[in-house]
């Protein structure tokens, strides 16, 4: 005889409760690391933060 397996049910259950939550994730994710490799040395040198901050040569080091 066959035992029951919860696995199933629990899965189905939990992806009917979650996957918009797991979708929003993903797509912030593409998006935000999309724009990050977009970045150039010259968008660091005319950004207003990293001159606010002066942390020009910290971020130049970090796109090399």
């Amino acid at each position: 005889m066959r035992t029951f397996d919860p696995w199933p049910v629990f899965f189905r259950r939990e992806w009917n409760r979650n996957w918009p939550f797991l979708v929003g994730f993903a797509v912030t994710g593409a998006v935000i690391t999309k724009y990050s490799l977009s970045l150039t040395e010259e968008d660091a040198k005319k950004s207003d933060f990293v001159k606010r901050h002066k942390r020009y040569q910290l971020v130049c080091r970090n796109l090399i």
